[in-house]
């Protein structure tokens, strides 16, 4: 069983930064992807960023370069840190975890998992 826990959404002027955290526990196995996304009120959940249990990082077009993905692949912990975040940015965060689990010694095929989300607002 994986779980997956995100704390540190809440209300920011614009212009604003916040920093998202992310725990995964359960029998991961240690090769795996890990990253955010999120889903705006009436609109489609959309990727934000992934990084893999090596550290390479893939970014959504449209962040220009505002939030930083980066993880602890010893402890299956990721963050997101955002910056000069705009009204646009509203959406609930969800923590997604893709990879395998060890049952009984037992390499499953890999999944997604996710996490409960966090909401993050941003007023203008």
């Amino acid at each position: 069983q994986v779980q997956l826990v995100e704390s540190g959404g809440g209300l920011v002027q614009a212009g604003g930064s916040l920093r998202l955290s992310c725990a995964a526990s359960g029998s991961i196995d240690s090769m795996n992807i890990m990253g955010w996304y999120r889903q705006a009120p009436g609109k489609q959940r959309e990727l934000v960023a992934t990084i893999t249990s090596g550290g390479d990082t893939n970014y959504a077009d449209f962040l220009k370069g505002r939030f930083t993905i980066s993880r602890d692949s010893s402890k299956n912990t990721v963050w997101l840190q955002m910056n000069s975040l705009s009204p646009d940015d509203t959406a609930v965060y969800y923590c997604n975890l893709f990879g395998s689990t060890r049952t009984a010694g037992i390499l499953r095929a890999p999944m997604d998992y996710w996490g409960k989300g966090t909401l993050v607002t941003v007023s203008s």
